[in-house]
């Protein structure tokens, strides 16, 4: 049985329980605030760009600054250092962080709501990148705020990476939904007004929030002192323990924290894990048109039914996680990510069936809600508490960095397939085997360790 600090088992009162907790509520309107960015330059951009006559090649190539969430880890370190003056004096240093990159997507939202992409798309671009550079930025501070306020109370850990869930789905549902229902009766640059005002609500909330109480800079300091010893006398050396405490530290001290050979599992299991979910979620709607559904039933089964059954199924699978604890929710999270691939390839044998895309759909929805809340407070659990915005956006890059690059290969692989989608689907449910084995052998050596320090 794993322990507390592993996330172990807990009774179903105490699951039901861990959910009456006011921070939760803070959680879910900062996930809120990271989902609703999503809108500005996603789908509502991509609806403008449309019914301004630009190309689907325009289109396309406007989605490409999202590459910057997958590269928020590079100054990830600053927010864990850096003390915003007036603003963090007064809000603290996740909260300073977060008002400041929403004040950016404020302004910047405004800017759009006055430009025609039609006519000025490099300017329009510009301040849909100033958007996305600021959200991922805020990205890395809510993660950071989400793990800091929750700190040691382990229960609480898989319903704080529930409601962050929710809060996400929340924050790009049910905008996106307000946006393209009222487009076409006010315009985009007024749907774009209302986005703004949207911004400031949660500017409202952040300001409302709590801060998290952290020994952050205790410990901060303390790496400090043992890079001044280290250093000696050496010329600069302010400016280079500054320098090291910043970048190199965050990767020091998780590699010491768990060893050379744990570590380098560990890395090797968030880069697999969810390749095959990312394999069928990359063609998934190559296959819907393909297998001969409609727009409309992939509108109304895939995304509003969709968006439904994830709040729901989150909430499931976070009590699920506290019962049976993080290690072995991950592998039943896993094995179901398996099931609910088979589901596809039984609809590419069976052909276009509603019921059939209904049920999928659900489970696809459930194991995908049920292994998220499973990773993201596995992640959670493996970050210090001295650079928490560095090292969990650090993992949760590397964890999309598999799902990026290797499942960039899935229409080649459907093409080497000669398009048999039921064999792609087999393969891709095989896909989740390397992660399982390699979760059976880190929960394994984490049990291990923690006999160890038990023992002494």
């Amino acid at each position: 049985m794993l322990s507390k600090q592993q996330g172990a088992a807990q009774s179903w009162r105490q699951a039901l329980a861990s959910y009456q907790d006011i921070r939760l509520l803070f959680i879910f309107f900062m996930g809120c605030a990271s989902g609703f960015p999503w809108v500005l330059i996603g789908s509502n951009m991509s609806g403008w760009l449309n019914d301004a006559g630009l190309s689907r090649a325009a289109i396309g190539y406007f989605g490409s600054i999202f590459v910057v969430y997958a590269l928020n880890f590079l100054w990830a370190p600053l927010l864990d250092r850096i003390k915003l003056p007036l603003l963090g004096r007064y809000l603290g240093q996740r909260r300073s962080w977060i008002l400041l990159m929403q004040s950016l997507m404020l302004l910047a939202t405004l800017a759009i709501a006055y430009t025609n992409p039609g006519e000025s798309l490099l300017f329009t671009s510009l301040l849909a990148m100033t958007i996305a550079l600021a959200s991922a930025t805020q990205d890395v501070a809510i993660d950071a705020y989400r793990i800091e306020l929750i700190g040691d109370d382990t229960i609480r850990v898989a319903p704080a990476a529930a409601m962050g869930v929710i809060g996400w789905w929340t924050g790009y549902s049910l905008p996106g939904y307000l946006a393209f229902s009222h487009a076409d009766q006010y315009g985009w640059p007024a749907v774009y007004l209302g986005m703004a005002a949207l911004i400031a609500l949660l500017m409202i909330f952040t300001l409302l929030s709590r801060e998290p109480n952290t020994e952050r800079e205790q410990l901060q300091q303390a790496a400090a002192a043992r890079y001044q010893a280290s250093l000696g006398r050496t010329a600069g050396k302010p400016y280079l323990v500054w320098l090291s405490v910043t970048v190199f530290e965050p990767f020091v001290e998780f590699f010491r924290r768990n060893g050379w050979q744990l570590a380098i599992l560990i890395l090797s299991f968030v880069f697999l894990f969810k390749i095959g979910e990312a394999f069928l979620g990359r063609m998934s709607i190559q296959f819907y048109k393909e297998v001969g559904f409609s727009n409309e039933q992939i509108a109304e089964y895939s995304k509003l039914v969709g968006w439904v059954a994830t709040i729901g199924f989150t909430l499931i699978g976070s009590a699920i996680n506290i019962r049976f604890g993080i290690i072995r929710g991950l592998f039943i999270g896993g094995v179901a990510m398996a099931a609910s691939n088979l589901m596809f390839a039984w609809i590419a044998l069976a052909g276009p069936k509603p019921e059939l895309f209904i049920a999928a759909i659900l489970v696809d929805n459930f194991t995908a809600a049920f292994s998220t809340v499973a990773f993201v407070s596995f992640l959670t659990w493996l970050t210090g508490r001295a650079f928490t915005a560095t090292q969990y956006a650090l993992l949760a890059s590397l964890g999309n960095l598999g799902r990026t690059t290797l499942a960039s290969f899935s229409g080649e692989l459907v093409d080497a397939l000669a398009g048999n989608w039921a064999l792609f689907f087999v393969i891709t449910a095989l896909m989740v085997i390397p992660g399982l084995c390699l979760l059976l052998i880190v929960g394994k050596k984490l049990q291990q360790r923690e006999q160890q320090r038990t023992s002494t």
